[in-house]
């Protein structure tokens, strides 16, 4: 594929009173398309520059070294410099352009297999794990792109954050596919979503775990988070489930946003919601009752956080026709999530940052103290805490 062609498919996927012009006449443009990169330090013959507005710096500001490097054409808010020497090409949104050019470059990977995107403020981390046990007890290879990890077939390496800028998302997913993975479960963070670096994935299914007060630092406030959360279920195609906590206060605004909700909860009436609740140092036991069947579980998370992230886990499995047999046995294989409410001798290990994570985290160990803290020989017979 040409650069010429990769700019070619950005104008017909903007939208119309969005388009940019395409260069006139600009020769350079019929070489082959080598990368799609906002880093001019990646720059190399035959990519194309995109330059983003930071908060610090603009990007505009690195073309030239981009240009020195290669780069057969630049793509920009603004206008050229004088004298620029390589097609410059004129959008509204460079971030919306990044994403869409990432995406026709790496030749569309999410159409290509089941994408399943979560958010919330938190259990994105042990929800992901959840689903990416499921694919794979289902004879599904699936990725795996979040805070802890990035996870491409057998090949395991550490996030540099939650969702990458858009050229690294269609990289790792082009990657999945080429080892053959059919799904890949990603967390979606709020900045990924309000800063466009998931635009142009098709995503097969999308979860929504809650909302607390988190992240003002970069919203402006809790309306402006909810609203990067929302974009997520305003990208679904028409026929992807939409999981939502009906627990959760902003559900409601969801469901409405969604052209297929499917709801789970503990508290509230749901689609997907769970039997008497069984916790043990040991993990979970409960039922789950959902519109494809009542699923068993037998999980080796414990703490009541960890039910909402399995009927989230359990939902979206079931939405996308996974056999209840697999979703059983994919909860039942998961060991533990590293960093999240882990089991360590008589302590626990819960690395999430969220204070409302912390605070739910050490709820649930209150309920299940007095069976840490005593010896065997002084604790009461077992029985299991039902909520």
């Amino acid at each position: 594929m040409t650069v010429r062609e990769v700019l070619q498919a950005l104008v017909r996927a903007m939208p119309r009173d969005g388009r940019p012009d395409m260069p006139a006449d600009a020769a350079g443009l019929d070489v082959p398309c080598s990368a799609v990169t906002h880093d001019s330090r990646r720059a190399v013959p035959g990519s194309i520059f995109v330059a983003l507005k930071g908060m610090r710096a603009d990007g505009a500001a690195f073309a030239q070294q981009a240009i020195q490097s290669g780069a057969a054409a630049i793509v920009a808010e603004g206008p050229p410099p004088a004298a620029t020497r390589v097609p410059w090409v004129v959008v509204k949104d460079a971030r919306v352009a990044v994403a869409l050019l990432a995406a026709e470059f790496f030749g569309h990977p999410s159409r290509q297999m089941k994408v399943i995107g979560i958010t919330g403020t938190n259990g994105k981390t042990t929800t992901s794990y959840l689903v990416n046990a499921v694919f794979e007890a289902a004879g599904v290879r699936c990725g795996l792109m979040g805070t802890v990890t990035y996870r491409i077939g057998g090949r395991s390496f550490d996030a540099t954050r939650t969702t990458p800028e858009a050229p690294d998302v269609q990289d790792l997913m082009r990657q999945m596919v080429a080892a053959g993975c059919g799904a890949c479960a990603m967390e979606v963070s709020s900045h990924a979503l309000a800063l466009h670096r998931v635009d142009g994935i098709r995503f097969a299914a999308a979860v929504f775990t809650n909302l607390t007060r988190d992240h003002l630092d970069f919203h402006s406030d809790m309306e402006d988070y909810f609203a990067a959360k929302r974009r997520l279920f305003e990208m679904l195609p028409p026929d992807a489930p939409a999981l939502i906590n009906a627990d959760d206060p902003r559900a409601a605004a969801l469901v409405e946003t969604a052209a297929r909700p499917v709801t789970y909860g503990i508290n509230k009436a749901a689609d997907v919601s769970p039997g008497p609740l069984s916790f043990t140092l040991d993990g979970l036991r409960f039922d789950v009752r959902t519109p494809w069947g009542q699923v068993h579980v037998r999980s080796h998370l414990v703490g009541k956080p960890n039910v909402y992230n399995i009927l989230a886990a359990v939902g979206t499995a079931a939405a996308l026709d996974v056999p209840i047999a697999a979703i059983e046995q994919g909860l039942e294989q998961l060991p533990g999530v590293p960093g999240r409410f882990e089991l360590v001798s008589a302590s626990t290990d819960d690395s999430a940052s969220s204070s409302t994570r912390i605070g739910a985290s050490r709820n649930s160990a209150r309920a299940m103290a007095m069976r840490w803290r005593w010896p065997p020989e002084r604790r009461a017979p077992r029985s299991p805490i039902t909520v």
